[in-house]
């Protein structure tokens, strides 16, 4: 399989954005939902702080610099791709995608209105790197934080490897 990717503006509102296998996630969350443990999308203490991304089945919540457009590329590749010099901060988590279809929403955007694509279907592993850029080509809300394209690499896995920063970025690093 060639590499594919999809490069995207999307609302980040409450500085969050999601990349979700939807069907086995919507699934697992209506099993979890009243759970007191489990943090919403995934954002523990740690994952706002150092990680910068939330982990839950199916689903990794994507922290952004800023609360409005952002840009982002995904682009799945058949094997580990290298790693971004640029950016400044990486991380990477397993995602599980066993329908093979993504779709990326935020607390703004429905999954149904944002973009999606097709992946190989199964165990994924997504490195998320966050390269400085220049403000997308769209309105802003001119408000705080730095700009950055976040660009999620996706390959096959083998096993499960969790989650792992391979970068840490400064901090504080948004607003």
């Amino acid at each position: 399989m060639a590499d594919a990717s999809l490069r995207f503006l999307i609302d980040a509102d409450h500085g969050q954005f999601y990349v979700q296998d939807l069907e086995p996630y919507d699934a697992w969350t209506a099993e979890h939902a009243m759970d007191p443990d489990l943090p919403p999308a995934g954002w523990t203490e740690e994952a706002v702080h150092v990680q910068r991304i939330g982990v839950e089945p199916h689903s990794i919540s994507v922290g952004t610099a800023r609360d409005d457009m952002v840009e982002s590329l995904i682009t799945v590749h058949t094997s580990a791709p290298m790693t971004e010099p640029t950016a400044e901060h990486i991380v990477e988590a397993d995602l599980n995608a066993p329908t093979g279809r993504l779709s990326v929403s935020s607390p703004g955007v429905l999954p149904e209105d944002g973009p999606g694509m097709t992946v190989p279907a199964g165990l994924l592993r997504a490195r998320v790197s966050y390269v400085p850029s220049d403000p997308p080509a769209v309105d802003t809300d001119g408000g705080p934080g730095e700009h950055f394209l976040y660009r999620i690499d996706l390959w096959p896995a083998d096993r499960v490897r969790g989650l792992a920063v391979l970068k840490q970025g400064p901090s504080p690093w948004a607003g």
